[in-house]
């Protein structure tokens, strides 16, 4: 069972014994929202068990547990999706989008034809950046796990991950046997880079890197519902 069946709002505590909410969910909750005292929302550790709760009165408005906790199984394979950094604010989109379809691993890379680097100063600040964004979008899509937003990485690093492909139009179907997806620039896989790994295909066409990234996502989180439904 998942939060899913709450209408409610939906929040990431430190401690499901104690939820104190932080300062900035508690405005969420209160201001934007308009809950009041009594109302019912409910309360994830960001590791695999929720909660409901119940807003309880000012002027603290501290989260009051009601109910058991619930724990959700770890779903199966992980699924990590790489991706070549992009420009703008295009890496936001590809993180909050993998995070609502419930991608469990999400890693920016440098690729040989990267036309954007991050520098070290920039690479902390973008990543503490996608991290608020992935919070955000699992909030809003009543997860239960946050993924995990690795710091930006070397294509090196993810090619020998287990299971590891790279998205390409003449690849294979995808299957849950490579859940390690990695995305490509705008400019490309590097012949070294195709002769690192193996392909699957995500589309029939050639997709922007953001587009991809949601789409081998889509594909992949759709073959793993259906594996654990079927099973």
């Amino acid at each position: 069972m998942k939060p899913g069946g709450n209408d409610g709002p939906h929040v990431f505590v430190n401690d499901l014994g104690r939820p104190g909410l932080c300062d900035e969910d508690r405005h969420h909750l209160t201001q934007s929202l308009r809950l009041r005292p009594g109302d019912a929302f409910t309360a994830s550790d960001g590791a695999g068990s929720w909660q409901l709760c119940r807003l309880g009165p000012g002027p603290d408005f501290e989260a009051e547990p009601e109910g058991e906790i619930v724990y959700v199984e770890v779903p199966r394979p992980k699924l990590t999706v790489g991706f070549a950094l992009i420009k703008g604010g295009r890496p936001e989109l590809v993180v909050q989008k993998l995070t609502e379809l419930g991608v469990d691993a999400i890693v920016p890379f440098a690729a040989e034809r990267s036309v954007v680097r991050w520098d070290a100063d920039r690479a902390i600040r973008h990543t503490e950046r996608l991290r608020r964004v992935a919070r955000e979008a699992a909030m809003q899509s009543r997860q239960v796990r946050l993924p995990e937003v690795g710091e930006v990485a070397e294509f090196a690093d993810l090619a020998v991950c287990q299971g590891a492909v790279r998205a390409d139009i003449g690849g294979d179907p995808p299957s849950l046997g490579n859940p390690t997806v990695l995305i490509g620039p705008e400019g490309g896989w590097s012949a070294a880079e195709r002769g690192r790994l193996g392909a699957i295909r995500i589309s029939s066409s050639v997709l922007r890197s953001e587009t991809a990234a949601i789409a081998a996502a889509a594909l992949l989180t759709a073959l793993r519902d259906g594996s654990t439904s079927v099973s």
